[in-house]
Formats: structure tokens, C-alpha cells, sequence
């Protein structure tokens, strides 16, 4: 395996990671990324491994043809915002479903050596009762991004089982760390807090996420990718379970801003209580996160302060009609927690 076709490269975790492959290995990285989002890569742009190419995962020819040249793929391109999936869910079943089906095709022709996918917990629903999900215990989405991701496990599964592809499955849980679209919640919440405006957390704020920095992902896909058994999922957890409403309270102390700006909303539909994930099976692999999460938390707001230049431009542009969208009627009716 020299030569690997990265899809999503662009985005936020698929960024990291291949900075993480081209610090590692010789490989040759080739980025797929229809760039959606603001691209994360101006640092490796000119690196001599390192390719890449504007276009669509659900372009059967582009695909077919990049395919041809690489010996593994590692799929993260995916509509990924779950509040945007409820506003309109098609681009994510083109992106998620489709897309995901017209790279496991190339892959099969070609015969490719690895096929990595990119899921998430989300695909399991809530975790009740203190639970933490396993990989074989049955999907709930509860919400069209969930659900389409779902389909795309899928459709991996069924690749492997059909056609013996050798597909390995990732189920990591909610991520943090620099680069992350600011209408993610800490980045929301932090460069909220910088530009001293209030921060709208869902319902009660009670809702329980399960926290892992982006580079402790990137060292558990680089294991699954080298040492994970075809046909297999794997949970990816660090078991740093922390409520919304405490998260962002930690945001506006890390930040020295008052607590005034927090602001309790209207809850999304769907939405999940908490995400739990049992990572057992990874951790036989060697697997062991090395960033707890107030560290990556204050490295994170850190990154955000010291960036500005690189999150203002996205929230001055498309992002401003869609958070007029989604909070503007929830802030006007909001109360202090």
C-alpha cells in the first residue's frame, strides 16, 4: 500500500489526517474533496506526495479513473452537520449514500487493497440508561444524517460480504480540535464567545457527548487502517463524557467572558440525549487516547483565538443566512440557563 485516494481531505478530521499520513509514511495522498466547506490544507499544498483534486465522490467517471491509480481509500467525505440534515436531508442521501456506493463500485473493480470508511455513533441513536454501545449492537438513527450514514455502513458491509471487499469501518465519537466548521458546537460556541455573542445551546443543555481530540482519531484510523480486520467496525472512544452546558461554561472560562452569554433554546428535533461508545475492541489493537479533555479543550479555544483570520472569512460569508436560520427565532426566545 503506497498510494492512497483520501476522500473529504478537505474537511476536518480528513485534513489532520492527512497530515498525519504524509508526517508518518511515503505514501502518496491524493485528496478527492468537492470543497463545500473552506479548504484546511494550505500547509501541505506544495508537499511533493501530496495531490489533489476538486470534485464529487458521486462521480462515477472521476472516481473510476482516480481510483485506477491508488492501492487503498479512506472515505470521509460525507454531509456531516447534523442540523443542516434536518433543514434539507437530499444533499446528504447524494453525498452519504450514493457517493459512499459509487466508491465501494471503483474499489471492487479495481480491487483495491483497503477500503476505509469514516462512520459515526451517531448511527447507534441514544445511549440510555448509562449504556455505551458496542459494534455489534443494533442501529437506531434518529436523524437523516444518522440514518444516511447508516446506509453507507451498509452498503460496506454488504461490499465485504458480497465481493469479499476489504472494508474496515470507523465509528469514532464527537471530535474536537483546530479546523473544525464553525457551525460545529465548540467551535460555535468559541468563536461566539470571542465576537461576545450569545452562545445557544439546545434544550436543557443537559444532552451528553462523548469528547475525543482530533489527532488521538487520527492515531486510532492510522491502526484501523494498517491492522483492522476486514469486514470489522470499530468503535473509537477516549470515555470523555461531558454535558453541552458544561462544555460551553468551560469555553467562556477558558475565554475570561461571562456566563451571561449563554443562552438555553428551543431543542432540535430528534435530538439525542447522549452518545456513548465502548472502544474495547480498538484498544486490543493498542489503541490508547493521549489527550485528555480539558487539555485538547483549551488547545482547541486556543487554536480559535489565534485564528481568527481563518474562521471570520467562513462566518462572514453563506454561514450568516444559515445561523439566521437555525438560531435567529431560537436567541429571540431564549432564556440564561
Amino acid at each position: 500500500m503506497q498510494r492512497i485516494l483520501v476522500t473529504g481531505g478537505a474537511g476536518f478530521i480528513g485534513s489532520h489526517f492527512i497530515r498525519h499520513l504524509l508526517g508518518r509514511y511515503e505514501y502518496q495522498v491524493t485528496n478527492l474533496d468537492k470543497l463545500t466547506y473552506a479548504g484546511n490544507l494550505r500547509d501541505v499544498q506544495d508537499h511533493p506526495r501530496y495531490s489533489f483534486v476538486q470534485g464529487d465522490i458521486a462521480d462515477v467517471q472521476l472516481v473510476r479513473r482516480l481510483t485506477e491509480q491508488v492501492d487503498a481509500i479512506v472515505n470521509f467525505a460525507a454531509e456531516t452537520h447534523v442540523d443542516r440534515s434536518l433543514i434539507e436531508a437530499g444533499a446528504f442521501i447524494t453525498t452519504d449514500v450514493l457517493g459512499t456506493y459509487v466508491l465501494l463500485e471503483a474499489a471492487r473493480r479495481k480491487g483495491i487493497e483497503r477500503f476505509l470508511h469514516m462512520s459515526t455513533d451517531e448511527v447507534y441513536g441514544e445511549a440510555t440508561d448509562g449504556r455505551s454501545f458496542r459494534e455489534d449492537d443494533p442501529l437506531h438513527p434518529r436523524s437523516p444524517y444518522a440514518a444516511s450514514k447508516t446506509a453507507a455502513d451498509m452498503q460496506c458491509l454488504a461490499f465485504f460480504e458480497t465481493y469479499r471487499l476489504p472494508v474496515v469501518i470507523a465509528r469514532p465519537s464527537n471530535n474536537l480540535g483546530p479546523n473544525q466548521h464553525p457551525e460545529k458546537a465548540i467551535p460555535l460556541f468559541v468563536t461566539n464567545a470571542l465576537e461576545d455573542k450569545p452562545l445557544p445551546i439546545y434544550g436543557d443543555g443537559l444532552q451528553v457527548r462523548d469528547w475525543l481530540f482530533v489527532l488521538d482519531d487520527c492515531q486510532a484510523l492510522d491502526l484501523i487502517l494498517h491492522q483492522g480486520v476486514p469486514g470489522q467496525i470499530y468503535n473509537i472512544s477516549a470515555n470523555q463524557e461531558r454535558q453541552n452546558l458544561r462544555v460551553a461554561e468551560k469555553i467562556l472560562d477558558l475565554l475570561g467572558k461571562p456566563r451571561t452569554l449563554l443562552r438555553l433554546v428551543e431543542d432540535r428535533p430528534g435530538h439525542d440525549r447522549r452518545y456513548s461508545l465502548d472502544a474495547t475492541k480498538l484498544r486490543a489493537l493498542g489503541w490508547q487516547p493521549q489527550h485528555p479533555f480539558d487539555e485538547a479543550l483549551e488547545t482547541t479555544v486556543r487554536w480559535y483565538a489565534d485564528n481568527r483570520w481563518w474562521w471570520e472569512k467562513i462566518r462572514a460569508g453563506d454561514f450568516r443566512k444559515y445561523y439566521r436560520k437555525q438560531y435567529g427565532r431560537r436567541l429571540t426566545a431564549g432564556r440564561p440557563p
